[in-house]
């Protein structure tokens, strides 16, 4: 019987991929029947010049566009793949290689793509973050601490006059930034436009009363033509910022609103909502460490990273992964979790620690991602006994504490509203 499928053809295990290959690191299982080496051929086929059987007519040229399937560790597999397949600047359509069919293949009972190391040959083709930490720094005018932040909650309900009231109140109790939760764009009860001319006014307010550079975190997200007008309304109000909810938005859509906003001198905020469905089964998906590597690579300047001490899921290890991914020069080689990435030019962004967080919380966030972050404290400020400034002004109490090398105790005695917060809260972790 003649040759009928070729996938061993796409694994080497003494393969040394060139200088240029983008090379990623699988987690796979294989469908019963299937061995360990046809699972990964079928992963290095499908995501580059294969299919499922021999053909009559492939041009020798083609050879040199073969993914190849190498280095094989039990269940994680490494694939190289040459440069020659990707178009320039085209997050896209690297991830409909790298991330698409082969997650759908029967031969592979589970499959995770843990990371992708990018060459400087790819790399040098995206711009990455606009403002970059330091620029938001400059921005803002915080020299050394995280930047702080809250949603008003319960997340969706609020007026617009309601929600810039709350926004205010955050701010004047010390915050620098006030967001937009995922679901919040423009409803019937609280309009995009009036909560922009609100805030805009309650902004100059609290900058003109304590002195300091206030900002929001506006959701934009929406039709990518509706973001561009919602992006300008926001400059044209002397917004520094806009928010995207980039898994959802996709990375067409990031990819234009980075430029979009790059005109007008603006950060962007990515928020991560529907991660949880790519990254959270530990067999099958997207780690997050990639998505935060893509999210960079495209051009966002702070993305949400997990706190591994609040509600939602991401222990220590992994979001101090993703942190290193968004932040570091050269993010160095983690075992089976990161491949190393030399960034080149492409600047670092902040990763957002948010989710169920509280004052006695700060400074274990603080030793988790140290101070180059942006750390969110929303419920923990709202149900605060004496309301959304003393609630903000204790986060604040604590950070500062946690700066000065004091305990949360010792700070609260000339703290009322961080006293009040520790009486609450202790030091409870939610789940």
């Amino acid at each position: 019987m003649a040759k009928v499928e070729w996938y061993a053809d796409f694994v080497d295990e003494g393969h040394s991929p060139l200088k240029d290959d983008i090379v990623a690191l699988f987690y796979f299982e294989p469908a019963a029947g299937i061995s360990k080496k046809e699972a990964v051929g079928r992963i290095a086929s499908e995501s580059s010049t294969g299919t499922w059987t021999t053909l009559f007519t492939m041009p020798p040229r083609m050879k040199k566009l073969m993914a190849t399937a190498f280095e094989i560790d039990g269940n994680f597999v490494k694939v190289a793949y040459p440069i020659g397949l990707w178009e320039e600047g085209n997050a896209p359509q690297l991830l409909s290689g790298i991330a698409g069919n082969i997650f759908g293949m029967k031969a592979i009972e589970n499959l995770r793509l843990v990371d992708a190391s990018f060459p400087h040959a790819y790399v040098r083709n995206f711009k990455g973050p606009g403002c970059g930490m330091e620029g938001i720094r400059r921005m803002m005018k915080v020299k050394k601490r995280p930047l702080t932040g809250a949603v008003p909650k319960p997340k969706v309900g609020f007026s617009a006059a309601e929600h810039a009231a709350i926004g205010y109140e955050t701010w004047m109790g010390g915050f620098d930034l006030v967001k937009d939760d995922e679901n919040l764009t423009s409803t019937h009860f609280n309009r995009f436009e009036e909560r922009v001319k609100l805030m805009t006014r309650l902004r100059e307010k609290a900058e003109k009363e304590t002195g300091e550079e206030k900002d929001a975190l506006i959701n934009i997200t929406a039709p990518v033509a509706q973001m561009e007008k919602r992006a300008k309304m926001l400059h044209e109000n002397g917004w520094r910022y806009a928010m995207v909810d980039v898994v959802v938005a996709g990375t067409c859509a990031v990819q234009h609103m980075r430029e979009v906003l790059a005109d007008y001198g603006m950060a962007m905020h990515a928020h991560r909502a529907m991660h949880a469905s790519f990254d959270r089964n530990p067999k099958h998906g997207i780690t997050m460490q990639f998505l935060a590597k893509m999210h960079r690579l495209i051009g966002v300047d702070q993305i949400h990273a997990g706190t591994a001490v609040g509600k939602l899921v991401g222990d220590r290890k992994e979001v101090q992964s993703v942190a290193n991914v968004l932040r570091e020069k050269v993010t160095k080689a983690e075992g089976k979790m990161l491949l190393r990435q030399e960034w080149g030019g492409i600047k670092g962004a902040f990763p957002v620690s948010s989710g169920g967080l509280h004052p006695a919380l700060v400074p274990e966030v603080m030793d988790i991602f140290g101070n180059e972050c942006v750390i969110l404290v929303s419920g923990g400020i709202h149900g605060h006994p004496k309301g959304t400034r003393a609630g903000a002004k204790a986060s604040m109490d604590a950070m500062h504490a946690k700066m000065d090398g004091k305990t949360l105790e010792e700070a609260a005695k000339k703290s009322a509203e961080l006293r009040a917060a520790l009486e609450k809260w202790g030091y409870l972790k939610p789940r």
